[in-house]
């Protein structure tokens, strides 16, 4: 059988994951085999951490939160169970909103969760 060597889609290809490892340090972003390690190391990385994010975002609401609803006199454990409790659905990105932008309207839900 004969060898088959891919000729301009094969240069085609090379070319692109170049195209894609522009701007990476050392031998990565000129040398085919180093560059396509590199992009499949990074699309996993950006894989990966597309779902790191998520939770990146909801510890960082959490911790907004419970910082404000210390301000007034609560815990982030009893606002949310009080929240739940007096049927006022808010989530955490709202809340975390509501904490930092408008502190008085965060002030207000507190008091509507704990009398609710």
């Amino acid at each position: 059988m004969t060898r088959v060597k891919g000729g301009p889609y094969g240069r085609r290809r090379h070319k692109k994951v170049l195209k894609f490892t522009k701007g990476q340090r050392g031998t990565k972003h000129f040398l085919f085999r180093r560059a396509n390690e590199a992009m499949l190391k990074s699309l996993w990385y950006a894989y990966r951490d597309r779902r790191t994010r998520k939770r990146d975002l909801r510890t960082l609401w959490i911790a907004r939160i419970n910082a404000a609803a210390r301000r007034n006199g609560t815990t982030y454990s009893r606002l949310i169970a009080a929240l739940r409790k007096a049927g006022i659905q808010l989530n955490r990105k709202m809340l975390a909103e509501l904490a930092v932008r408008d502190p008085a309207g965060f002030a207000a839900v507190v008091a509507k969760a704990h009398s609710g």
